[in-house]
């Protein structure tokens, strides 16, 4: 293990030793806000067929939290011995010694436990499909393992929050049947861009260590091309759902506005130069999916 000189702590996370901080940053749960708005996107055109009730909304969000830390703590646990051997990730909880894979352990299968109840409560559909949707989602961490496009399976991990935030409310499929297809497929790519951007930082690592992203596959030049054609259709596909599900002026407002953060977001990541990286992934895509949100909120309220 490297000695504390050597070993920094991971960018967005947290200070301080205490066991709640060691579990908020083995997860990295302020991410959660990339992706929870989605889930909500689909929860609010959901709810003009059916309306929505506070204690829906609260299981909501806590059933995407908790799968969301089932991902990244099985992903953690799964990577321990090789975020050990990168010096970008070697400060995590596990490979540090601040988590025991016991403790690891614990904080899955409680979030997991969480989960299936949440879906319980909701509704028979979401119940059947949770587990599924949990194996989905932890098989995504040896994804990099056998295949460069295993940024599409954590979109898709992250993108299915958009059906099922509409499934928690109606309980059956969508109206036109590819309103929630266009859903997800928007998260799809809009998360396998931004992922494309994080395997940047990691390419000759991830070269000696064998392991496979569409950066090691193309190089970065071609690999940011490639997401720059991720983002596209993700914008595409927002503008799919949105004609899908009827929403007005105030919701295409939020996509443009995510469109200029996006294209913003590529303009701060060039090859060779990733000293912009953070603000380009954290700043810009935090944003990108509560403008569309917000949006789509005043278009229901108007």
């Amino acid at each position: 293990m490297a000695s504390s000189s050597e070993v920094r702590r991971e960018g967005q996370t947290f200070a301080g030793g205490s066991l709640l901080v060691r579990y908020v940053n083995f997860v990295k749960l302020p991410h959660t806000l990339f992706a929870l708005p989605f889930a909500l996107l689909g929860l609010l055109v959901a709810s003009r067929e059916q309306p929505v009730t506070w204690r829906l909304l609260a299981l909501v969000v806590l059933a995407f939290t908790c799968a969301r830390c089932v991902a990244l703590g099985f992903n953690r646990i799964a990577d321990r011995d090789l975020d050990a051997k990168n010096p970008r990730t070697r400060a995590r909880e596990l490979p540090s010694g601040r988590l025991t894979l016991a403790q690891a352990w614990a904080a899955v299968l409680v979030a997991a436990g969480l989960f299936l109840g949440t879906a319980w409560a909701l509704n028979p559909l979401c119940l059947a499909l949770a587990p599924v949707a949990l194996v989905f989602i932890a098989t995504y961490s040896y994804a990099k393992r056998f295949t460069h496009w295993s940024h599409l399976w954590l979109g898709l991990a992250d993108g299915i929050a958009t059906p099922a935030g509409y499934l928690a409310v109606t309980g059956r499929w969508s109206e036109p049947w590819w309103l929630l297809v266009a859903g997800a497929l928007a998260v799809t790519f809009w998360v396998g861009g931004f992922d494309v951007f994080y395997a940047l930082q990691d390419e000759d690592f991830d070269r000696a260590e064998r392991l496979e992203s569409l950066v090691v596959r193309l190089g970065q030049r071609r690999a940011i091309l490639a997401a720059q054609l991720l983002h596209g259709l993700a914008l595409v596909a927002l503008v799919l759902f949105g004609i899908g599900a009827g929403l007005g002026v105030a919701y295409y407002g939020g996509v443009a506005i995510g469109a200029g953060l996006i294209a913003w977001e590529h303009q701060l990541v060039k090859p060779g130069d990733l000293s912009r990286l953070d603000a380009a992934f954290f700043t810009a895509n935090g944003i990108v999916s509560v403008v569309v949100l917000l949006g789509a909120l005043v278009d229901r309220v108007m």
